[in-house]
């Protein structure tokens, strides 16, 4: 074993365990950076290799198109000392925008942190749909290469979740083919509504097609929330906006039909799905007595277990629920990584959960997305 080899060396992770060193050697160190992080988290590492589906990622390249070409979208964009750019589009603002989101060694070093083996990049608002034509492809092209470089700097840390130009469908169909193809992508990552229209609408079912054919899933995340004048004040845009938007979005993929004409189609609802868990009874109720909702092939009730939810909900309870209504084997966790309420420790979240078995455990943090993501 090398002289310098210090299992309580603070800067040891496993990502800067080397290649080069003989396998003994190299499964030694490793098991020291487990027992590291068992310390920090409580979680025993050598039962999971933890894989985070909700993980944010703004990549430089993506965020100088913002500065050049944002301003002249209706973007107000500025750079805040010490921490990093911060833009405002119509009612949305997003940053600072620090190292966490942009530089890889600061998040491989969090990911250590927090005992996450894997980290499934995806962007978050403004998404791209607010450039149009060819700068809305070149913008999409660019964050979904800046994914791939991303997984082949560190092929067995990050994956990508492609982002995709919604808003012309054609555009959207050509860049599903194409980021299908590059190195780490393993699913698509598209608003709850684009520019107002919602999941359901038509001009989508050519995007949903390729998705489909694609074999990846689709994730969905709110970006605009319905009624957002009113949820202004008290981060409630977030708090109560996001959740409701994703039960709209999956309200519109049922009664819409895509889920109907889409069999194959898997769709993965943030924040543990939102209110739509919670809600789907009263949507099973209309369905029960409204001839007009008819037209769908089941009961909203049996659509439950056509998504897959991670574990942002921030209760115990939420996720005992899911397990409970839903299944173990249709969870998968999350961080929200790394917005101000995101999970610092998502592993423990679901490791120290008092009423799940370790079973659903293991599925939750590890087995299912890997599954799922084809790791």
């Amino acid at each position: 074993m090398p002289a310098s080899f210090n299992p309580s060396d603070a800067k040891l992770t496993r990502s800067s365990i080397s290649s080069t060193l003989p396998r003994f050697e190299r499964f030694i160190i490793s098991a020291a950076v487990s027992a590291k992080v068992q310390s920090r988290t409580g979680v025993v590492m050598s039962r999971y290799a933890p894989i985070d589906v909700h993980a944010h990622y703004f990549p430089q390249t993506f965020l100088d198109l913002i500065a050049k070409h944002g301003p002249s979208h209706g973007f107000e964009y500025k750079m805040v000392e010490g921490k990093g750019p911060q833009f405002k589009h119509g009612h949305l603002m997003t940053g600072p925008v620090g190292p966490k989101f942009v530089d890889l060694d600061a998040r491989l070093a969090a990911m250590d942190e927090q005992g996450v083996e894997v980290h499934a990049l995806s962007l978050s608002q403004p998404m791209v749909y607010w450039a149009d034509g060819d700068l809305g492809r070149r913008i999409s092209e660019t964050y979904n290469d800046a994914l791939a470089q991303a997984h082949e700097r560190h092929p067995k840390r990050l994956v990508g979740l492609a982002t995709l130009p919604m808003h012309e469908s054609a555009l959207a169909v050509k860049e599903v083919e194409r980021a299908a193809k590059l190195p780490g992508m393993r699913g698509f990552y598209i608003a709850t509504q684009i520019r107002g229209k919602d999941l359901s609408d038509t001009s989508f079912l050519p995007v949903y097609e390729r998705i489909e054919a694609s074999g990846l899933p689709l994730f969905l995340h709110p970006v605009e929330v319905i009624g957002h004048q009113r949820l202004a004040a008290y981060y409630l845009t977030n708090l109560l906006g996001n959740p409701f938007e994703s039960a709209i979005a999956a309200a519109h993929l049922i009664f819409g039909g895509v889920l109907d004409h889409f069999p194959k189609l898997v769709v993965c609802l943030p924040h543990a799905g939102g209110a739509f868990p919670w809600l789907v009874g009263r949507l099973n109720r209309g369905w029960e007595k409204r001839a007009d909702l008819k037209h769908v092939r089941h009961a909203p009730l049996e659509y439950l277990r056509r998504f897959y939810y991670d574990t942002v909900g921030y209760s115990d309870h939420v996720l005992e629920y899911l397990v409970e209504v839903i299944g173990a084997d249709r969870v998968l966790m999350g961080s929200d990584y790394c917005f101000p309420i995101a999970y610092e420790q998502p592993v423990k979240i679901v490791a120290d959960h008092p009423s799940l078995d370790a079973e659903a455990k293991r599925k939750i943090v590890e087995v299912n997305a890997r599954h799922l993501l084809k790791l």
